[in-house]
């Protein structure tokens, strides 16, 4: 039988959950029910009460409730919502995920949805669903859903919405339990006949990496393709600490530029960790470290503003990355490499590192990218990491094509060794 668990507030939303347990039961599904609210008493029962969530966080509902920290209650519920969810989907208790509420329930029930393997569905109706959702969101397949009014009773507004929330979540889980059940195993990205390859692309290196995507499908992989946005590089990493990919193509590094200079498009300090940390083969190159990204013009930092400036778009500024800068970037990402657990490879492109960088470009600058080589090659020295040059520019097809080959050797190694 498919099952949809709700997990939120039931001290204060109770009455709602309990209506969408009701529309759930009538839409053919078992309905698990996970109270995640902390002072009050659940205005309806629950399959998993606050206790036992409270408990699976490591600490105890009444000690909660004395010390009276709100803040620090809502974090700890949230902890023991993924505690609970990870368990109810390891049982098979869970075919989808629905919830409900404000900007707490939100951040404690995407916590949980957050913690979920990609492909279960994951549904959030939320009062704060209008506005910037990536705290949370993240890099999780979760679909946001706006309220419109606040979740405070059933009414002719909230009726319509929350029907058609528990209907979407109905089918999705339906759905998801097929797919599983077609499988004879838990239904997972990567399921085909295909082994998985990530890559990463930005706009100014999408030639070269495009032609490594063409090669890699040639040779009989699915290759994803993750935008160096931020997002894009959280996903990544997220995907490649599941285990799910056969290889990591990483061409494009951006995000580690705007992460040491403040741009707009960080993926954290962790970016160019997970592959390593998993043992997962993978071909680094440094494509887009010759630039850091920031909003519109005019809201351009004062201290950027007497740098190399390129207009990357209405959205986007770009500045070139200096020398010591440069050199800043090749020591992290050497120390990056050095701890990784599988087979690395690192492609020099010796002629440049974005369509913008390439010989005749506003951003070709030889001495800058050479400070990048020379601190990466002497932080990987003695490591287990092969570096190979390439007397190109990133964008070369023949550069991407190298890469793929690279990669496509390493993981027929691995797999041969296996």
């Amino acid at each position: 039988m498919t099952s949809v668990v709700l997990v939120g507030t039931l001290d204060t939303k109770g009455v709602e959950y309990g209506w969408l347990r009701e529309r759930l039961l009538r839409a053919g599904v078992e309905v698990v029910l996970v109270d995640t609210g902390i002072m009050g008493e659940p205005r309806v029962d629950a399959d998993v009460p606050n206790e036992a969530v409270a408990r699976a966080a490591g600490t105890e509902l009444s000690d909660l409730r004395a010390a009276a920290d709100r803040g620090a209650a809502v974090t700890t519920m949230a902890r023991g919502a993924e505690a609970a969810l990870t368990r109810l989907h390891a049982e098979g208790r869970l075919h989808g995920v629905l919830a409900i509420g404000g900007s707490g329930g939100t951040s404690i029930a995407t916590r949980a949805m957050r913690a979920l393997p990609l492909g279960v569905p994951k549904l959030m109706v939320s009062s704060m669903a209008s506005g910037d959702v990536a705290p949370y969101v993240g890099s999780a397949d979760i679909t946001m859903m706006y309220s419109v009014v606040d979740i405070a009773g059933i009414n002719s507004v909230s009726a319509p919405v929350l029907a058609n929330a528990a209907e979407a979540v109905a089918g999705m889980a339906k759905a998801f339990q097929r797919a599983s059940m077609e499988l004879r195993r838990p239904a997972r990205l990567g399921a085909g006949a295909r082994p998985l390859v990530a890559a990463s692309m930005a706009g100014v290196t999408t030639t070269g990496v495009d032609a490594a995507r063409e090669r890699l499908t040639e040779l009989g992989y699915e290759v994803l393709v993750f935008h160096s946005s931020g997002t894009g590089g959280r996903t990544l990493e997220t995907l490649a600490g599941q285990g799910i990919f056969a290889g990591v193509l990483d061409l494009t590094l951006g995000e580690l530029a705007d992460d040491l200079c403040g741009g707009i498009l960080t993926a954290g300090p962790d970016r160019l960790s997970a592959a390593g940390r998993a043992g997962i083969p993978q071909v680094v190159s440094l494509g887009a470290l010759d630039m850091v990204k920031f909003g519109p013009l005019e809201t351009l930092p004062e201290r950027a503003r007497y740098r190399r400036i390129r207009i990357h778009n209405p959205s986007i500024t770009v500045i070139r990355t200096t020398e010591s800068e440069c050199a800043e970037l090749g020591r992290r990402v050497a120390a990056k490499l050095r701890a990784s657990t599988g087979p690395t490879a690192v492609c020099l492109p010796l002629r440049g590192l974005s369509a913008l960088g390439a010989p005749g470009g506003p951003y070709h600058d030889p001495r800058a990218d050479g400070a990048l080589f020379s601190t990466l090659r002497e932080g990987l020295r003695g490591s287990a990491a092969r570096l190979y040059d390439y007397a190109t520019h990133i964008n070369d097809p023949a550069f991407g094509r190298a890469a793929a080959d690279r990669l496509h050797t390493m993981i027929g190694a691995v797999s041969a060794a296996a």
